[in-house]
């Protein structure tokens, strides 16, 4: 036995030396180092070798796996070294320099961006508020009845009785004529909530910039002012628009704004994308400013319709689908 344990020990010595790679080292190790390898299942025989063999059977066995295993472990420290050497990146420092990818806004970003720029230059402050409200900011201060189909709950995404999803940032237009005297002159960015059915024009969630201005003897006029010389702004001086007479509970009189979209295709059609007006005496009565004394206007842009009549985009859904090849356009 004690032969038979020298021979496997001169084998497996031989047969590491001709290794070559990884790949063989690995085959080696089942081989000899394994579960069921030779050197291994020395250790299991030594129960069978004569009694006054067993203990200097066992001292070899224990030996001849040291050495196995040691040899091993400098061989494979061996490969894995040249492994490492041989795929390290090499940096050539004469090349030029590889420019870094630098992230960029997205498209209904620009726009918001733009937008409070050019009401900025016209004097309108910026005013922010929650996405989440109550009844009270979202219906009830803008004159919005119990009964008015406005606050179905399939119209809406409702968190409990009292609480939903803003479905206008007129709700804003609410907090800041409660918290701050005429005259008020601001605008208000923001994401709003409504379940409508998604299609090249609709979409469940998007983006409105609400404007307002409280002050005394206020009229239409400055409102169509205000909207003319933004609009003409935004788009450019050849752009076509009107107002159409409309109505809305916070609003009289209403209009909407619509602008001429013109398509890929060369077909041409009015494109609704603001709602405004003067400020219902009703809302003001809400908010205890006194509708004898002071008039408004208001007016709400979709802006996601707002860019893609600017940039030519024929469906919105393309904004949110994070399409690299489409956001690097803008």
């Amino acid at each position: 036995m004690l032969e038979q344990f020298e021979q496997i020990s001169k084998q497996a010595i031989a047969d590491l030396k001709n290794v070559r790679d990884l790949k063989g080292l690995e085959e080696f190790r089942i081989r000899y180092l394994g579960r069921k390898g030779l050197v291994t299942q020395m250790l299991s025989q030594i129960g069978k070798a004569p009694k006054e063999q067993r203990s200097s059977a066992g001292q070899l066995a224990n030996k001849i796996k040291k050495e196995v295993s040691t040899a091993f472990d400098v061989i494979k420290e061996k490969f894995v070294s040249a492994e490492k050497q041989k795929t390290k990146e090499l940096i050539d420092v004469t090349l030029p320099g590889t420019r870094t990818k630098i992230g960029k806004m997205h498209v209904i970003t620009q726009t918001v961006s733009e937008l409070l720029e050019i009401f900025g230059r016209m004097g309108f402050g910026v005013a922010y508020g929650p996405e989440v409200e109550d009844q009270w900011h979202n219906f009830i201060a803008l004159n919005i009845p119990e009964e008015h189909p406005a606050r179905d709950p399939l119209d809406n995404f409702y968190i409990d009785d009292n609480r939903l999803l803003r479905t206008q940032t007129s709700t804003i237009q609410i907090r800041v004529m409660e918290n701050q005297k005429p005259p008020i002159r601001v605008v208000a960015p923001g994401r709003v909530y409504r379940p409508d059915t998604v299609d090249a024009t609709h979409m469940y969630m998007f983006h409105q910039l609400e404007a307002l201005v409280v002050d005394q003897g206020v009229t239409m006029v400055d409102m169509k002012s205000t909207i003319n010389q933004f609009i003409h702004t935004f788009f450019g001086a050849d752009i076509e628009w009107r107002l159409r007479p409309s109505f809305f509970p916070f609003t009289e009189p209403s209009a909407e704004v619509d602008l001429l979209w013109v398509y890929p295709d060369g077909r041409r059609e009015w494109m609704e994308v603001a709602g405004c007006g003067m400020v219902d005496p009703n809302v003001f009565d809400a908010v205890g400013i006194d509708s004898e004394k002071y008039t408004g206007w208001a007016f709400g842009f979709g802006i996601e319709r707002l860019a893609m009549k600017k940039y030519q985009i024929d469906d919105i859904r393309l904004l949110y689908e994070n399409d690299l090849r489409f956001l690097k356009q803008f």
